[in-house]
């Protein structure tokens, strides 16, 4: 039996063609999904054009959210996949489009699928805040597909969820990638506080950190906790300071 479909955002960073905009409405209706989220949108997205390419998915281009930050975009999501064609060292984690639908059923809370320009993709910085990559395999003498195509591969693959046989039993939701990304910040001004980041290049450290917290979905939890660790650690480093101060008398 069909089931409801989940809670999915698809996120489309700097799209530059208002036709894959429409196009890419037109899968989200095929499949289920309505909540369209663009970051910084490099043309008219309800444009005569977009409309036309949206075939009787109008609504979703004048319901689409707007955001200057993909940061904004996914702060409320429990899930954040990038879409990336290029691998390195940085891009480990990288998931086939056929484990989506595991993936994204066993996530209790909103899962945002991330796509980047049409000529570029994602940049480092903005795959850093995604929790896993996903990548579609193609052949290395056309590696990069259309944007609505690669959407398409995508959505096809994480609306399995909805027809596997009992379903897939929930974990722990993730933490909304706004707290994550909170917690980041305190991490890295008390680890620049105590001297134990670089303060010429302390993203560099942080990365690796990234790439370890992000394999374990973080719940809110746990966030909760390591935050309480950075304040524990700022604390101590203060009464280490203090005590210095006074024997120097």
């Amino acid at each position: 039996m069909k089931k409801e479909s989940s809670g999915l955002a698809v996120v489309l960073v700097g799209p530059q063609g208002p036709r894959n905009i429409g196009a890419v409405c037109r899968v989200m209706r095929n499949f289920g999904y309505r909540d369209l989220r663009l970051v910084q949108p490099a043309c008219n997205h309800r444009s005569l054009a977009a409309r036309y390419a949206a075939v009787r998915s109008q609504d979703l281009l004048d319901q689409a959210r707007v955001y200057q930050s993909l940061a904004a975009a996914v702060a409320d999501c429990r899930l954040v996949l990038g879409t990336t064609r290029r691998f390195g060292k940085n891009r480990q984690q990288c998931v086939l489009p056929e484990e989506l639908a595991t993936m994204t059923a066993t996530v209790a809370g909103r899962t945002a699928l991330v796509f980047g320009r049409e000529d570029n993709g994602l940049t480092n910085a903005e795959l850093q805040q995604c929790h896993r990559f996903v990548t579609i395999p193609t052949d290395p003498q056309l590696p990069s597909m259309n944007l609505a195509q690669a959407v398409t591969v995508c959505l096809y693959e994480t609306a399995k969820a909805r027809f596997l046989p009992g379903g897939v039993e929930q974990q722990e939701p993730p933490a909304a990638a706004g707290e994550v990304e909170d917690m980041y910040a305190h991490m890295r001004e008390v680890l620049l506080a105590i001297g134990y980041l670089n303060p010429q290049n302390p993203d560099h450290i942080l990365q690796t950190y990234r790439r370890i917290f992000g394999r374990a979905l973080l719940s809110a939890r746990e966030v909760r906790v390591l935050r309480g660790l950075w304040h524990a650690v700022a604390v101590a480093a203060k009464r280490g300071d203090s005590a210095k101060d006074r024997s120097s008398f």
